[in-house]
């Protein structure tokens, strides 16, 4: 369903468009996530992020699934797309292959992505179609109240595994760089928010499909699965590179920074391991990868071709 009222014959390029956009022009309606959720530090990098490249509100998609995560849409004024579990990303890559000229974000939960939606992360990310697709992992099912996902930590406990989640949790960034034509994979944090707003931006700029990992807390479930790390900045690693996530306003208190060419997958594929600290930035990118939507291209059409054919589409469901 649409969460925007925008005129659908609205079809501005950013070159035709000579509105100075603010912050306003994108902010939706109120977030009703719960005081402390990692989801309102996301929504607000994705607004500057609008901000900050003047993306047209009427040129610019998100597509959710379900969860806490995926109300993402009904807060911001653009296009959206609020989908069902598991199914955001081939929404998102029907709307990407019909309507290239369109800026496409995905926000999917833990368990929208990685669990039912497993298969078509698999094959998104070996699509290469050009979208930004966030991961806001808080490790846990918080809509439905606190059931073991797949990225929950061993040990933790939950309501369908009051013991203890029993086996080791599944790593979205080791996973990702493991498909076939993976393109970019990051990973950030959502009590950073300069690094987060920089990681979102690099994922932007990516010529393919860009896989951002968000490490969150749900304030209600897992208020302290990365408390250590919030306190203690020592045990949080940078990969820095001229290629990667550079935030020169952490240095200070990030001192731990590793240089990685983001062009090495074997050495992405070995900085994804666990370890002792948490690593963010850009594991891996290669915009030289093959891209489906530039195989499937739709011929252009004016805004009354598609009005046209929308009216004929419609037409068939009349009664």
């Amino acid at each position: 369903m649409s969460t925007t009222s925008l005129p659908i014959c609205t079809l501005l390029s950013r070159g035709d468009d000579e509105r100075e956009l603010v912050l306003s022009d994108y902010e939706g309606a109120t977030a009703r996530w719960c005081p402390g959720c990692g989801d309102h530090s996301v929504l607000t990098a994705v607004e500057r992020l609008l901000v900050a490249e003047q993306l047209v509100p009427e040129q610019t998609v998100f597509v959710s699934g379900i969860g806490c995560s995926s109300r993402f849409p009904h807060y911001l004024k653009t296009y959206g797309f609020h989908g069902i579990h598991g199914r955001a990303l081939p929404i998102a890559t029907g709307v990407k292959l019909h309507r290239p000229d369109l800026t496409v974000f995905v926000v999917m939960g833990d368990g929208d992505c990685t669990s039912i939606g497993a298969g078509h992360w698999m094959h998104a990310l070996r699509y290469n179609v050009k979208m930004v697709a966030m991961v806001l992992d808080n490790s846990i099912y918080g809509l439905t109240k606190n059931q073991t996902s797949p990225t929950t930590p061993r040990g933790h406990s939950t309501n369908t595994q009051p013991r203890g989640s029993y086996l080791p949790a599944l790593d979205p960034i080791e996973l990702a760089l493991g498909v076939t034509n993976a393109s970019f994979v990051a990973q950030t944090a959502e009590w950073i928010p300069a690094h987060l707003f920089a990681t979102l931006r690099a994922a932007y700029h990516h010529d393919g499909f860009a896989f951002v990992r968000v490490l969150q807390r749900c304030p209600v479930y897992t208020p302290g699965i990365y408390q250590r790390a919030v306190q203690q900045p020592d045990l949080v690693e940078l990969l820095v590179h001229d290629d990667g996530v550079l935030a020169p306003e952490l240095e200070r208190t990030y001192r731990n920074r590793l240089s990685h060419d983001p062009r090495d997958l074997a050495k992405a594929r070995e900085l994804a391991m666990p370890g002792e600290r948490i690593r963010l930035g850009v594991f891996y990118r290669d915009p030289e990868k093959p891209r489906y939507d530039l195989i499937r291209r739709v011929p252009p059409r004016t805004a009354s071709e598609r009005m046209a054919l929308l009216n004929t589409e419609l037409d068939k469901y009349a009664v």
